[in-house]
């Protein structure tokens, strides 16, 4: 059923998007048959390639291949319906890392940000409980503030140790993301000066425990227990509890009650943007803009970047190396190496010539977990979201509240664990996990005036559906109905949001795989559990963006520390690159 709006009311399927709208970036020069480095995929850890010439004293000459129009992968801007401009999958901004902004010189190549304060909002559906105006939690940077928040809810929760906590967790992790894992092949089978160098990769592991001392023990519960014992540990109130689970579950196909869904947590509190650390803000012209910032500074620096243009086929030789790649259209281009962005079993399950890869390796990768319980869906209203518990201001101007990430569905965690239970029959959420972002509230530039961009991020929704009968497709009647009771969850929140609707986007798990090369839909290429991080990511004895056919390096999500706009993957291998290449 389609959603109704003024004037321009339109929906729109993922099968059925018009021509993409985002930037078009031109090759600097025309197309060379050979290049020192040759990057598959122009997402955001393509860092690499701006690396690879900003830092790179070597004078490395690099292509990057992107085989859709725009840039960026997951983090672009596409106007997908008139006059709108979304961030069609990534939509927010904290991990990235603080070097890169620096090495890039992003803000000198147009990245502006926006910065949120408060950053969560979670109203409740308060119905019978006599209540005139149903209470909300709002969470910001003032900790005196909080605490009135959630003294609503619990007297007794202390946010700010919490915090702390936390924040010293995120501290001790901090310089394993910037390094290489620990070189776990070299160490075994390298000879005495390798298995010396690896012994230095020990060191950022090291100081973790130094910063952590005594209270590891309580730690390693956060990274291995579920979040729900943790939270319990400190807190009474469920709305403040279901509101901070949300970070250990977003994007995750786990429930609260899932050992190790803490560390998910973690990875989402350990980021910060202008020197605040764990602030989240929107990119100024969505998040396409950041990588065009990128990608500005890697072509400032020599580098090319070429749309359109696929990579069907690694090229190897007949000794075994690297010795470039062949693109969709038959043209063949020659590099020293080869730096794939693209998430693991498309590089080595599709890309690579499958004689030069271990038959363990294929296998492992072949059973890496990408499940997924994601679907985004992007909403143009022509009015900002009207809360029962915050109402909107007379003039329809945002409120504080407005650019905040605003969790529905959210009053307990036991909603969130009934939502993964209704994925794991194979059926979609009845009462899905919403986050909810309107980053033309602080960004007008997104939308025509009065009018504004939705971001629902949403889950539970499995890959198929009715798995237990075995399976099915999504199809057009499917995602317009779950987009549907969506809607009908956030119209008991803010009555009138479904009159307010323009046009939607709705992107399910096979919908992001298709157009964004996501495994699964999965956001971050495998699940970010421990069983596939650090030295075990993508799978263990290749970590350390190297594999088995020599010159061919992982640097996407899919390689350590994992995804999230960060860049870490792909600043990391670039300078494994650079080791290598010297060695050459």
């Amino acid at each position: 059923m389609a959603a109704s709006g003024r004037g321009l009311s339109r929906v729109i399927g993922a099968s059925s998007c018009p021509a993409w709208r985002g930037a078009h970036w031109e090759a600097r020069g025309r197309l060379k048959p050979e290049y020192d480095a040759v990057v598959i995929g122009a997402g955001n850890q393509d860092v690499k390639a701006a690396l690879l010439r900003a830092r790179g004293r070597l004078g490395v000459n690099t292509a990057v291949f992107e085989r859709r129009p725009v840039i960026g992968g997951a983090a672009v801007t596409e106007e997908i319906i008139p006059g709108f401009k979304f961030s069609r999958a990534s939509y927010l901004l904290s991990l990235l890392r603080p070097q890169i902004y620096i090495d890039l010189e992003l803000k000198k190549h147009g990245l502006r940000l926006h910065l949120r304060n408060p950053y969560s909002f979670t109203p409740m559906l308060e119905e019978g409980t006599g209540n005139k105006v149903p209470r909300s939690l709002l969470l910001g940077t003032d900790m005196a503030e909080n605490q009135k928040q959630i003294a609503q809810f619990s007297r007794r929760d202390a946010f700010p140790k919490y915090e702390a906590f936390m924040n010293r967790l995120a501290l001790a992790i901090d310089p394993l993301l910037d390094a290489a894992p620990v070189d776990a092949e070299a160490f075994q089978r390298g000879s005495l000066l390798q298995r010396l160098k690896s012994l230095s990769t020990l060191k950022p592991l090291l100081q973790a425990g130094r910063v952590l001392g005594a209270q590891l023990p309580q730690y390693y519960q956060v990274l291995t227990a579920p979040i729900t014992k943790v939270l319990d540990q400190w807190f009474e109130s469920e709305p403040l509890k279901a509101t901070l689970a949300t970070d250990a579950v977003i994007g995750a196909m786990t429930s609260p009650h899932t050992p190790g869904s803490g560390y998910v947590l973690l990875h989402h509190v350990m980021g910060g943007l202008e020197g605040m650390q764990g602030a989240w803000g929107y990119v100024q012209g969505g998040m396409g803009a950041l990588s065009d910032a990128i990608t500005s500074s890697a072509t400032a620096h020599g580098a090319s970047v070429f749309t359109e243009k696929a990579v069907a086929k690694v090229q190897v030789s007949s000794e075994g190396r690297v010795q470039g790649v062949v693109l969709q259209d038959g043209s063949e281009v020659r590099s020293k190496v080869v730096l794939s962005n693209a998430s693991p079993q498309v590089t080595f399950l599709k890309l690579t010539p499958q004689e030069w890869l271990p038959e363990e390796f294929v296998d492992r990768i072949s059973r890496l977990d990408t499940q997924s319980p994601v679907t985004k869906i992007n909403v143009a209203v022509d009015r900002l979201p009207d809360f029962l518990a915050a109402p909107n201001a007379p003039g329809g101007q945002p409120l504080p509240h407005h650019q905040c990430s605003i969790h529905l569905n959210c009053e307990d965690t036991l909603l969130l664990h009934r939502a993964f239970e209704d994925a794991m029959d194979g059926l979609p959420s009845h009462r899905p996990m919403i986050e909810l972002c309107i980053p033309s509230s602080l960004d007008p530039t997104l939308a025509p005036p009065g009018c504004h961009v939705v971001s629902l991020f949403t889950q539970y929704t499995p890959y198929k559906l009715d798995t237990l009968a075995g399976g099915k497709v999504w199809d057009e009647q499917e995602r317009n109905a779950y987009a549907d009771k969506v809607f009908d969850c956030i119209e008991a929140y803010a009555p009138g949001f479904k009159g307010s609707v323009v046009g939607r986007d709705i992107l399910t798990p096979p919908d992001l795989e298709r157009i964004f090369g996501l495994p699964g839909g999965n956001i971050f290429h495998c699940a970010m559990t421990l069983d596939q991080l650090y030295f075990a990511r993508p799978v263990p004895l290749h970590s350390s963006y190297r594999c088995p056919l020599q010159g061919l390096y992982l640097c996407g999500s899919g390689a350590h520390p994992g995804g999230g706009v960060m860049g870490a993957a792909g600043r990391n291998a670039a300078h494994v690159v650079f080791r290598d290449l010297k060695s050459m």
